[in-house]
C-alpha cells in the first residue's frame, strides 16, 4: 500500500478516528486504526467495539491495500507535521511497518495485520431519515448535561432519542435526566422519521457524533434499529450500539401545575449565580433563591466559608417564595438558554422547578430544589 495525501485532510481523518479509540484496553488491536487505501480515497476505521467510525479522505492512491497502526501515535505525529505538507504512507507488509514521510521527516511504525481488526456487524435498519445538521446539533447539546454519571442506573447514561405527540403533531424528542434534573428537547419531525422505534444513545456516542454536527448546510442521515444508530455524511459515518434498556416514563415527573412565574435575564442570572456560589462549600452547593414583588436575591451561607448575597430586578408577581437548587444545576441550565429571558415556573420550595426558554416550549427543564 502506497498513497500520498494532503495533511490537513489526513488530520482531520485521523483525529475523528483516534478519539473513539479507548486510551486503556487490553486488546492491542484496538488501539490501531485500520487504513484502506483504493481508488483516489483512503478509509480509516476506528472501534471500541461499541462505537465505529469510518472516515474517508481524497488521497493520491498509488498501490491499493489496507494495514492498521497506532491510532495515536498516527495522529501525533501527523499533529506536528507542518500546514500544507504532502504526507505519503507507505506499508511494507513483509517487515510489518508503515513509513510515513513529509518534507525531510520520516517515521516508522509498527503494524498489526488487517485481518484481526473487528468490524462491526452490519444491522438492518428499520428507519432511515435525514435531518440537518443544526436540528440534532441543538436536540443532542442541550439534553447532554443531564445525562447520568450514575453507572448502575446504566439506562439513563445517555440521550433518549424518540418519536413523541404533542400539540400540532408529532415530534423528534431528546430526553436525558439524572434524576435530579431533566431536559426535554423538540424538533420538527423529520420526513420518514415517523416509525421511528425510540433508543438510547450513549454518552460517548453523543460526545463523537458532535464533531460531524459543525458544518451547518449538512444534511445527516440518520439509521436507526433496535440495537444500533448510524449518523452519516457523505465523508463520514458513525455507528453506535444503542443502550439496551428502558428509559423511565419522563413525563410523569415534568410539573404542569406550577403557576408561580419568575421572569429573569439568563445571562445576569447565571453570572450571579457563579458569584454567590464562589463561597459555597464545596459538598452541597446550596444556593436560596429569595422571590419577592419584582425582586431576586441569590444567598449562600457557608458557615465553613463565608456568606454572599446578591440581589437582581425581575419580573415576578406571586406570593413570597423561598426555594434552594445546586448551584452548578441552577448554571447548567441557565447556559442553555439561547434568548434573553429565563422563564421558571415553581409551585413550592419543595416541588420540581420547571424551566423554558422564553414562551418557547420546545425545550424544557426540570430541576428538584434542595433543603438549604
Amino acid at each position: 500500500m502506497k498513497f500520498s495525501i494532503e495533511r490537513g485532510e489526513l488530520l482531520k481523518a485521523v483525529a475523528q478516528a483516534q478519539s473513539v479509540v479507548e486510551r486503556r484496553n487490553t486488546i492491542p488491536i484496538l488501539a490501531n486504526v485500520l487504513i484502506e487505501a483504493e481508488g483516489n480515497t483512503v478509509q480509516f476505521r476506528a472501534t471500541d467495539l461499541d462505537i465505529e467510525v469510518v472516515d474517508k479522505a481524497p488521497a493520491m492512491v498509488e498501490r491499493a491495500g489496507a494495514t492498521t497502526v497506532s491510532a495515536v501515535t498516527l495522529n501525533e505525529i501527523v499533529r506536528k507535521l507542518p500546514d500544507g505538507a504532502l504526507v505519503t504512507l507507505t506499508e511494507d507488509g513483509t517487515k510489518g511497518r508503515l513509513t510515513i514521510e513529509a518534507g525531510r521527516s520520516n517515521f516508522s511504525l509498527a503494524t498489526l495485520p488487517k485481518e484481526d481488526f473487528p468490524v462491526m456487524a452490519s444491522s438492518d435498519y428499520a428507519s432511515n431519515f435525514s435531518a440537518p445538521a443544526p436540528v440534532l446539533r441543538r436536540l443532542f447539546d442541550k439534553s447532554k448535561f443531564a445525562i447520568s454519571t450514575e453507572e448502575t442506573r446504566y439506562y439513563l447514561n445517555g440521550v433518549y432519542m424518540h418519536v413523541a405527540e404533542r400539540e400540532g403533531g408529532k415530534v423528534l424528542r431528546c430526553v436525558a435526566t439524572d434524576g435530579h434534573r431533566l431536559a426535554r428537547i423538540d424538533a420538527d419531525l423529520p420526513e420518514n422519521a415517523e416509525g421511528m422505534a425510540g433508543v438510547i444513545v450513549p454518552r460517548k456516542t453523543v460526545g463523537e457524533l458532535r464533531k460531524l454536527l459543525d458544518d451547518d448546510d449538512m444534511q445527516i442521515a440518520v439509521s436507526v434499529s433496535e440495537t444500533k444508530i448510524r449518523f452519516a455524511t457523505p465523508s463520514i459515518t458513525l455507528t453506535s450500539k444503542v443502550i439496551d434498556g428502558t428509559f423511565p416514563d419522563y413525563t410523569r415527573v415534568i410539573p404542569s401545575g406550577n403557576t408561580r412565574k419568575l421572569e429573569v435575564d439568563a445571562s445576569e442570572f447565571a453570572k450571579a449565580v457563579d458569584r454567590v456560589a464562589t463561597v459555597s462549600s464545596e459538598r452541597s452547593r446550596a444556593v436560596k433563591l429569595s422571590l419577592d414583588e419584582d425582586r431576586l436575591v441569590l444567598s449562600v451561607n457557608a458557615p465553613d466559608s463565608g456568606a454572599a448575597e446578591e440581589e437582581l430586578a425581575v419580573a415576578y408577581g406571586d406570593e413570597r417564595l423561598e426555594i434552594g437548587f445546586n448551584a452548578k444545576y441552577l448554571l447548567e441550565i441557565a447556559s442553555q438558554v439561547d434568548r434573553e429571558n429565563a422563564v421558571f415556573l415553581f409551585n413550592s420550595s419543595g416541588d420540581p422547578t420547571l424551566m423554558r426558554e422564553g414562551n418557547d416550549t420546545s425545550a424544557v427543564y426540570v430541576v428538584m430544589p434542595m433543603r438549604v
